[in-house]
């Protein structure tokens, strides 16, 4: 067992994202591409003699609470590990907060993996039950125990590796004074689903990820966009900057563009100076494994 452990927390962003409509359960059913990205949290965890879950968060708007989904994942495995003593958490947080990036689902693998490498289960505790463990916490937790490029079907929680696709160059940008919630985003979503005629084909999904250099698109861009018209306009002054590729961020409101050239992007970055702009690098899933000091296989 050591002493402690510091974990980074990365963020995601959606290569494809489809909306199937409502599912049984109330969940929406999709289909999308994973792929992470340098920006990131920091986790870090100790062992301490006080009794219990002690969480600290460097972001004052957030909850340090039982709600908190660090604090959440913590309880979540510690028992499973069978480890009865207090745990000392501390959050950097860097991604922006709701912004359709996965802080918060991020932040939760985190403490999962951190949890066993602190207490050096990492070798011994089954993969399929922290997967389950994951998806109880949220839809797109048991992504980040892998990283890289995947598939996610079903609610986003049934994961399957991609192969990597070139390094690239991100342009992520949190526009100031926007906020999308992701439930009124899917409210304004699903009516929309309704008037469909012809739902995305399975195979023509499926080809695209397999392809590493298949198409960008979200299905909330156009409800989205409609309701803030800014999060368009950047996303078309990022191509128009040199951005391959660029889309909405999840169901936003940050939006992204992937460049080829990293001098390019970090132009295309300074022309969002009342904005928060990151620029950063896509993750593969070997790197992303070294940088969480563990290695997920399936």
């Amino acid at each position: 067992m050591k002493n402690s452990v510091r974990v980074p927390a990365f963020a995601k962003i959606n290569l494809r994202l489809d909306v199937l409509g409502r599912r049984a359960d109330g969940y929406h059913e999709l289909r999308t591409i994973f792929q992470t990205i340098g920006l990131r949290d920091t986790l870090e965890l100790s062992r301490t003699r006080e009794p219990g879950i002690h969480l600290q968060v460097s972001d004052p708007a957030l909850s340090a609470g039982p709600d908190n989904l660090v604090h959440r994942a913590i309880e979540a495995i510690r028992g499973e590990i069978g480890f009865r003593g207090g745990v000392r958490a501390h959050l950097t947080k860097r991604i922006p907060v709701a912004r359709g990036l996965g802080g918060g689902s991020s932040d939760a693998a985190a403490a999962l993996i951190g949890m066993l490498r602190l207490t050096g289960s990492e070798r011994e505790f089954p993969l399929h039950r922290l997967v389950e463990i994951a998806s109880g916490l949220g839809a797109d937790v048991p992504f980040f125990l892998f990283g890289g490029r995947a598939l996610a079907v079903n609610r986003g929680d049934e994961i399957y590796p991609l192969q990597d696709a070139p390094k690239a160059t991100v342009v992520v940008v949190s526009p100031k004074n926007i906020g999308v919630s992701t439930k009124e985003a899917y409210q304004w979503l699903s009516a929309e689903l309704t008037n469909r005629d012809n739902p995305p084909n399975i195979w023509k999904f499926c080809a695209l990820c397999w392809s590493r250099q298949g198409e960008v698109s979200n299905d909330f861009e156009g409800p989205v966009f409609r309701r803030h018209a800014r999060l368009g306009e950047i996303r078309d002054a990022l191509l128009e900057r040199g951005a391959a590729e660029a889309a909405l961020a999840g169901s936003g409101s940050a939006v992204f563009g992937i460049f080829r050239n990293p001098a390019q992007a970090r132009r295309a970055a300074r022309k969002f100076p009342e904005d928060s702009v990151f620029v950063v690098e896509t993750l593969s899933r070997e790197r992303y494994g070294r940088a969480m000091g563990w290695r997920a296989t399936v």
